[in-house]
C-alpha cells in the first residue's frame, strides 16, 4: 500500500476511534513531547483506539520511529486493502428489514442489500459472506459492498479452475433452449448443447429441466462471457473404461442380447450394455429391405451374433439374420429347372427383374426371358416392383444360390407352329419397330418379327435410309419373301404388295419404240429425258446429234428411240440419232430382236460395238 494511502488510513482510523489519549504534556517552548510508556500499546486494538493520529500530525504528541512501525503494522494486521474487483469475506453482523450489515475488517461497516441473498432466504447474523467493494463512500460516507458481483468473481474463479484441471462440477438445469440447455453453474448460465447431454440420441428435452446434473466445462469464452458444459463426455468416459472390459470378452459368434439405440439408412446400433455394435442393413435380413425400419424399431430388445471387431478402434459388427438358417439351405430339394414357381418382384434393373420365390430366395429374369420377341426392351416394360408373377425354373445352382428364371416360356412359342401361320408369299400386316441402315423391323404379332429389306420397299422410289419411307409404330403391308425356323429368321417385303409398275414399262419402253418428250437436263457425258414419274432415260451425248448436224439443247422436244431398257436395274437408254440415221435405225433393230432372242440380256454395249464397227467401215469408204 502507498505511503499517502496508509497516512490516510491511519489518520481516519485515528479520528473515528472513541477513546482520544488523555494525557499529553505540552510545553511552549519545546516542540518535542515525551512519549510515556502505555503498557496497553502491546495491545492492538486497544493502541489503535487511543492512538491520536491529529495530535501527532501537528507535532503535539510524538512517536518514536519504532513505536509507528509497530503502529503501521498493527494497521497492515488487522485493516483490509478495499481494493477494487477484490473479493474478501465479511461477517453478518446486523440484518435490518432491507439491509444486511457486513463487517470486513475495515475502517467501517459496509452495506448489502437484502435483494442480493434472495437465493439464500436463511442468511442470519454471524454468517460468513464473500463481498466486493462496489462504492468506497456514498453520500453519507457509507462503505456499500455487493455479494452478487461477488459469487459472480468467485464463481467464474471456480468455473475457470474446474476447465483447467477438467474436474466435474454440478449444475442445475433451468430451461431448455434452441439446440440444447441452460444450466446453472455456481450461480453463472452456461450452455448444455443437446448432443452433449446423452450418448444416445435424445428424444424427450423437458425431461431434464429442473435436474441436478454432473458436468465438464469444455469451453469458456471470455471475451463472450460463454461457458459450454458436457454431461456425455463423463458417461463417455465411463463407457470407454466399460468398452474395453467388454470388447476384451468378445468372441466371434458369440451371441448377445442387446437394445436397439438408433437406426439410420445404412444400418441399426445396438448397446450391448455399454457399448454399441453396428448391425449393417445387409445383415438384419435375408430378404432384400429398403430400410432398416422396415425390420426393426427403437427401443427394441433383440438378440445379435457378432461377426467381427476392433479392440483397437472398439468397433463390434453384429448380425441379425445369422441367427437364422440360409434360406437356400431351407429350399425344397425336390425344386429342379422346369418347374413352375410364384414370387413377388422386389427389384427392377434394365436388364431384368428380381423375384423373390421364397424368404431370402431370389431368381433373375432376364429382359430377355420376358417376352419371346426379339425386340429386346427394358424390364419395366413388363413388370413392376410388387407384382406377384409366375414363372419357370429355368436353371438352379444351389451351390452358387443362383436361379434364373423365365416368364415367355408360361406362353406357347409362337415359332412352334410358323410355316403354317406364315408361309413363304403370304400377305401380313406388321407394325414398325426400328430401323437399320440396311432395312425394316417389322413385327406381325408378339415374338414374331421380320425385316424388310430397303431394296424391297417400294418399286420405283430411291431411299437412302428406311427412315425417309416409313416411321417406327407405322402399319405395313408384307409379304413373306424367306422363313428359316431354325434360326427363327423372316425376310419380308412391302413392295411386293403391289404389282410391279415396271413390268408395264417394259413393254410401254420396249427397244425400239419411239416416243416424243423434252430433254430434261443436260448432264455429263449425255443428257436426261423424264416420260413420266418413274421412267428416266439418259440419252449419251453421240445420240444427241440431230439431222442437220446440231445438238438438242436441254428443254428442246424431240423424238426418241430406245435403246436399251432394263427392268432389274431400272436403267433406260435413249436416242434421238437412231431416228434420222437409217443404218443405226438397223442396228437398234437387230439389237432389239437380239435381245428378245437372250431374253433381254442385250446391252447397250452390244449396239454400240456394232454402230461403232458401222462408223468405222463407213469412214473408210469415205
Amino acid at each position: 500500500m502507498a505511503e499517502d494511502t496508509k497516512q490516510e488510513t491511519q489518520q481516519k482510523v485515528a479520528e473515528d476511534t472513541q477513546n482520544e489519549a488523555k494525557q499529553a504534556s505540552t510545553s511552549e517552548d519545546t516542540q518535542t513531547t515525551e512519549v510515556k510508556p502505555n503498557p496497553q500499546q502491546d495491545q492492538p486494538k486497544e493502541f489503535l483506539e487511543n492512538f491520536d493520529w491529529h495530535r501527532y500530525e501537528e507535532g503535539i504528541e510524538e512517536v518514536d520511529d519504532e513505536k509507528l512501525e509497530k503502529f503501521e503494522q498493527l494497521v497492515e494486521e488487522n485493516f483490509v486493502e478495499t481494493l477494487d474487483n477484490e473479493v474478501v469475506q465479511g461477517k453478518v453482523i446486523n440484518i435490518t428489514e432491507e439491509d444486511a450489515i457486513i463487517d470486513i475488517n475495515a475502517k467501517s461497516e459496509g452495506v448489502i442489500s437484502l435483494n442480493e441473498f434472495r437465493y439464500n432466504p436463511d442468511l442470519k447474523v454471524g454468517d460468513t459472506v464473500d463481498v466486493l467493494i462496489d462504492v468506497r463512500e456514498d453520500a453519507e460516507g457509507q462503505l456499500i459492498l455487493s455479494h452478487r458481483k461477488a459469487r459472480v468473481i468467485r464463481a467464474w474463479e471456480r468455473v475457470n479452475k474446474a476447465h483447467e484441471d477438467g474436474t466435474i462440477v454440478s449444475g442445475h438445469v433451468v430451461c431448455r433452449t434452441k439446440g440444447g440447455m441452460i444450466v446453472d453453474v455456481f450461480g453463472i448460465e452456461a450452455f448444455l448443447p443437446g448432443s452433449q447431454i446423452d450418448v444416445k440420441p435424445i428424444r424427450d428435452y423437458d425431461a431434464y429441466v429442473g435436474k441436478e446434473m454432473e458436468f465438464k466445462v469444455v469451453k469458456i469464452n471470455h471475451e463472450f462471457k460463454n461457458i459450454v458444459v458436457s454431461h456425455k463426455a463423463l458417461i463417455e468416459a465411463d463407457i470407454e473404461e466399460q468398452k474395453k472390459e467388454i470388447i476384451g470378452q468378445l468372441e466371434k459368434g458369440q451371441v448377445l442380447e442387446g437394445v436397439v439405440k438408433n437406426i439410420t439408412s445404412y444400418g441399426v446400433f445396438v448397446d450391448l450394455g455399454g457399448v454399441d455394435g453396428l448391425i449393417h442393413i445387409t445383415d438384419l435380413s435375408w430378404s432384400r429391405i429398403n430400410h432398416p425400419n422396415e425390420v426393426l424399431d427403437l427401443d427394441e430388445k433383440l438378440n445379435v451374433v457378432i461377426l467381427d471387431f476392433d479392440e483397437d478402434k472398439t468397433r463390434i459388427q453384429l448380425g441379425l439374420k445369422q441367427l437364422s438358417k440360409h434360406p437356400w439351405e431351407a429350399l425344397d430339394e425336390n425344386l429342379k429347372a422346369g418347374d413352375t414357381v410364384k414370387g413377388k418382384v422386389t427389384v427392377l434393373a434394365d436388364y431384368g427383374a428380381f423375384v423373390e420365390v421364397e424368404e431370402g430366395v431370389e431368381g433373375l429374369i432376364h429382359v430377355s426371358e420376358m417376352s419371346w420377341s426379339t425386340h429386346l426392351r427394358s424390364a419395366q416394360d413388363f413388370v413392376n416392383v410388387g407384382d406377384e408373377v409366375e414363372a419357370k425354373i429355368l436353371s438352379l445352382d444351389r451351390e452358387e444360390r443362383k436361379m434364373s428364371l423365365g416368364i415367355k416360356q408360361m406362353t406357347p412359342d409362337p415359332w412352334t407352329d410358323i410355316t403354317s401361320k406364315y408361309p413363304v408369299g403370304s400377305k401380313h400386316k406388321g407394325t414398325v419397330r426400328n430401323f437399320t441402315n440396311f432395312g425394316v423391323f417389322v413385327e406381325l404379332e408378339e415374338g414374331i418379327d421380320g425385316l424388310i429389306y430397303i431394296s424391297d420397299l417400294s418399286w420405283t422410289e430411291k431411299i437412302k435410309h428406311p427412315s425417309e419411307f416409313c416411321k417406327v409404330g407405322d402399319e405395313l403391308e408384307v409379304v413373306v419373301l424367306e422363313l428359316d425356323v431354325e434360326d427363327r429368321k423372316l425376310s419380308l417385303g412391302h413392295k411386293q404388295t403391289k404389282t410391279n409398275p415396271w413390268d408395264k414399262y417394259a413393254k410401254d419402253f420396249a427397244v425400239g419404240t419411239k416416243h416424243k418428250a423434252e430433254l430434261t437436263e443436260i448432264v455429263d457425258k449425255g443428257a436426261t429425258i423424264d416420260f413420266n414419274d418413274d421412267v428416266t432415260a439418259f440419252v449419251p451425248n453421240r445420240h444427241l446429234e440431230k439431222e442437220v448436224g446440231s445438238k438438242l439443247k436441254k428443254g428442246e422436244e424431240a423424238e426418241f428411240i430406245i435403246i436399251e431398257f432394263n427392268k432389274e436395274f431400272k436403267r433406260v437408254v435413249a436416242s434421238h440419232t437412231s431416228v434420222h440415221k437409217k443404218e443405226e435405225e438397223k442396228i437398234v433393230k437387230e439389237a432389239a430382236a437380239k435381245a428378245k432372242d437372250e431374253d433381254n440380256k442385250t446391252t447397250l454395249g452390244d449396239a454400240n460395238a456394232q454402230l461403232q464397227a458401222l462408223k468405222d467401215k463407213m469412214n473408210e469408204d469415205k
